[in-house]
Parts: structure tokens; sequence; C-alpha cells
């Protein structure tokens, strides 16, 4: 067992396979539909989001981890007196990373690292996985921050969303703009700059077409990418659509590992479902 504990927040978007095979612990935000609060990936997964956000017009509420529930998350890995190295959806989108703070000062342990993302999804996931893989090989602690803090702004983590109406019932946009770009067939790319989204591309068509105008457009970044892993992240995608962005990813012949994963319930609420996203790290 590393004395390195990797952690992460269910933001990151990790399947099962990849959480187990990493030994990753992942600690779930909060989701808020009307009067009932559950966990993300726990007591609520993104088909029951859909269901209720349909059937009432409104988009959940999420939030970061109760302090309760973060201290009796890390205690564990503190009876074994590990060090941990927690990785958090970005500090500009919720107040998980100082959450986590705050329960590694009340339970005063000096071991507990919080690395802001900076990032969402697998932007996280990115991240997580390359410092899981040092603390296996054996880094220290400060060497994985140190590269963590080196590649933090060059993950590239981008969306193309089929409809606007759920980021209208979040209030992420409004209701104008949403019955516009519905009406016009517009999918907009979101894109992490920053720490932030930030709208880029407007794609139009069907969102088949879409996606793979949207992956052909970041060829060239495609090409300079870290070739240990990319991501295709999804909310909820047809089958035939993921397999064809996997062959154009496969066809680039620069990847080692494409690897599919569906998103958790926190950004399937707020994005809808049929969005896709491909995330890697630039060199």
């Amino acid at each position: 067992m590393s004395i390195i504990k990797i952690v992460a927040d269910s933001t990151c978007d990790l399947s099962m396979d990849l959480i187990e095979t990493y030994d990753i612990s992942v600690i779930p935000l909060m989701i808020s539909m009307g009067d009932i609060t559950k966990k993300d990936g726990i007591e609520v997964l993104p088909e029951e989001i859909y269901k209720w956000s349909n059937k009432t017009g409104q988009t959940p509420k999420t939030a970061a981890p109760t302090i309760g529930d973060a201290i009796a998350f890390i205690e564990p890995f503190i009876k074994e007196e590990r060090d941990i190295i927690f990785f958090g959806i970005s500090e500009a989108m919720s107040a998980t990373c100082n959450i986590m703070r705050l329960a590694g000062e009340n339970l005063g342990y000096k071991k507990l690292f919080v690395v802001d993302s900076k990032n969402l999804s697998t932007g996280i996931g990115l991240q997580v996985l390359r410092a899981a893989v040092l603390a296996k090989n054996g880094a220290s602690v400060e060497d994985i921050l140190k590269d963590t803090n080196d590649i933090n702004s060059k993950v590239r983590a981008s969306f193309v969303i089929d409809t606007l109406t759920f980021l209208h019932r979040g209030g992420r946009c409004s209701g104008v703009a949403a019955l516009l770009a519905n009406t016009l067939r517009l999918k907009p790319e979101i894109v992490v700059n920053e720490g932030k989204m930030v709208v880029g591309k407007k794609y139009r068509g069907n969102i088949k077409s879409a996606l793979l105008k949207y992956v052909q457009d970041r060829k060239d970044q495609l090409l300079d990418a870290v070739p240990d892993r990319v991501f295709i992240t999804h909310s909820g995608c047809d089958s035939q659509v993921i397999e064809d962005v996997k062959q154009y990813l496969e066809d680039l012949n620069v990847f080692k590992e494409i690897l599919i994963t569906r998103a958790g319930g926190v950004i399937s609420s707020h994005c809808g479902p049929n969005t896709l996203g491909i995330l890697y790290i630039s060199k």
C-alpha cells in the first residue's frame, strides 16, 4: 500500500474500473431535487435527474459535501497516517476544496494537501490519474504536487451541448438565448478557461454532425497532446456517435489510452443529455 492516498470529488467523472484500478477514493457532492438532497453517484444517477428536471422544469441545485461528510471521509486515511492529496472541482465553481481544507484543519492534520484542479469532470480525472500513477511508482508528495502544478494549466476540457434547456433551468443562460439556440439548432461548445466555463464555438445541425465537427476542429491540438491518455466523457450519447469519435481519435495514432466515461450527476444536471467532450493534456 502506498503511503500516499489520492482522493477526489465525484465531479472527476472517473469510471468505477478506473477508481478501483488506481486505488482512488471519491467523496460525493450533494444534489438537491426540491426538498430532497442526495449524494452524487451513490444515491442518485443522471437518469433520475433528467426525469425529475423534465417533470418539474427545474434543474437540481448542487453543493459541496458537508463538513461532517468531509471529516468522515478523510479520517480512515488519517488513522493510517497517510499523506492525502485531494483533487477538487475548480474553486471558481464550488466550495468543495475549501470544505476539505476545513476538514483537515478541524482534525489538526498537516498531511492533507488540497489541489484546486481549476477544472471539472475528467479535466480533474486526468490530473487524478496522473498523480495516482506517480504515487504507485514511488514519487514523493512534493514531486506529485510539482507535477500537478506544472500540468494544471495544460489540461484541455471542453464539451458540446445538445440543448441549452438545462443551462437555462439552472439560471446559466436566458430563456431567450435558450429558445433561440434550440430553434436554430445551435450546439454551443463550453470550454473551461482558468477554472471557469466560457462559450467557445457554436455548431449547427444535429448533435452527431456537431460533435464530429467539434472533434475534427481539435485535430492540431490533439496531435500536440501528451500521449498518455485522452477522455471521451458524455452525459448519455448514442453509442454510435461515441464509437465514431473514438475511431477518429484512434486514427490520429497519438494516444496510448482512449478512455470513455459517463458524466456523473453534478455535470449531467447542468449540461443535460447528449453532451460530449474531449479532454486531454497539452504538451
